[in-house]
């Protein structure tokens, strides 16, 4: 399936953490990342020694559990991240748990896997996981909501 990730998600570079979309359902979505030895969160973790930091991996789940949200349940037809005025899709609520087995590495094909597993209203709760060489190297749970612009951008 195609997902146009720029029109879906807000995200920009070099916050935005997806390549690509490999597979999407309305219930699950598998997305690819591969960490280039200059994105600026390698910098300085480890020096001589990169991998990449465990929020970072966290967020990538949620950025693709975000493109899930936009694809399939956006409450206004074709949302569009630069057009789309009033609605602040895939916010992080809350973090469940997260386990973290192996690290990740410049150049490493990571294919993160994430499953709508509840959605009530406007709230979207996802396992996920991570796998670099066919193997889990972190897992976890998470919610998402969906909130105005207005509540994203707070007081003026």
């Amino acid at each position: 399936m195609k997902i146009n990730i720029l029109k879906r998600l807000h995200h920009r570079p070099p916050y935005l953490l997806i390549d690509e979309v490999i597979e999407a359902s309305g219930q699950s979505i598998w997305v690819r990342k591969i960490p280039k030895e200059d994105e600026y969160y390698l910098q300085g973790h480890f020096p001589g020694t990169p991998v990449v930091p465990g929020a970072m991996m966290q967020e990538m789940t949620t950025q693709a559990a975000g493109l899930l949200i936009t694809e399939f349940y956006s409450p206004v037809p074709d949302y569009d991240s630069d057009r789309t005025m009033g609605h602040a899709l895939g916010v992080l609520r809350s973090i469940h748990q997260a386990k973290y087995k192996k690290f990740a590495r410049p150049m490493d094909v990571l294919d993160i896997k994430v499953e709508l597993i509840l959605n009530i209203d406007t709230s979207f709760r996802f396992k996920a996981f991570i796998e670099c060489k066919g193997e889990k190297i972190m897992s976890n749970e998470f919610t998402l909501i969906n909130i105005t612009d207005e509540q994203l951008r707070g007081p003026a």
